[in-house]
């Protein structure tokens, strides 16, 4: 293990750092933060820092809020519910996650439920009606789409077998 000391950062070299690590990719406030402390940045200087992030518009957080939900419907299949308790913990404001979720509402929310119901019926395990029926719900519910409209598309693709 060496003896040497992790030199710290001016904020001038803090803020370049920052600037790199948000352009690569949306952040929220919460995960700048995190990552200036990790630079061992505190106080003042991380405040400042946030400040500049956000009028040189690297850190917006309803920017990230609507990227954030709009990739985890389209690639993670996310329902609302899971999406709204992701933004939650990420400690983006109600306002914003409404925002996200009026995004939603462009997306084929409808179709990547059924997209994803069909798929999983196709991979389940023959049984009863009812115990297949089940089975999709509870998978769709715990992915965070709603109860209504989960049984609105299990009535459309079951009905059709």
């Amino acid at each position: 293990m060496s003896n040497r000391k992790k030199k710290s950062l001016t904020r001038d070299e803090a803020l370049e750092k920052l600037r790199h690590y948000c352009a690569y990719q949306d952040r929220c406030h919460q995960e700048v933060r995190y990552k200036l402390i990790s630079l061992e940045v505190y106080g003042e200087d991380l405040e400042q820092i946030m400040t500049l992030l956000v009028e040189e518009g690297f850190l917006d957080e309803e920017r990230y809020a609507k990227a954030f939900a709009r990739g985890k419907l389209r690639n993670n299949h996310w329902g609302i519910h899971k999406i709204r308790h992701g933004l939650k913990q990420k400690g983006i404001s109600d306002y914003n996650i409404r925002q996200a979720e009026s995004e939603l509402e462009s997306e084929d929310y409808h179709g990547i439920l059924k997209k994803l119901l069909r798929k999983k019926l196709e991979l389940s395990s023959p049984g009863s009606p009812f115990d297949v029926r089940q089975k999709l719900f509870q998978y769709a519910y715990r992915k965070g789409f709603d109860a209504n409209e989960i049984n609105a598309v299990l009535n459309e693709i079951l009905d059709r077998q």
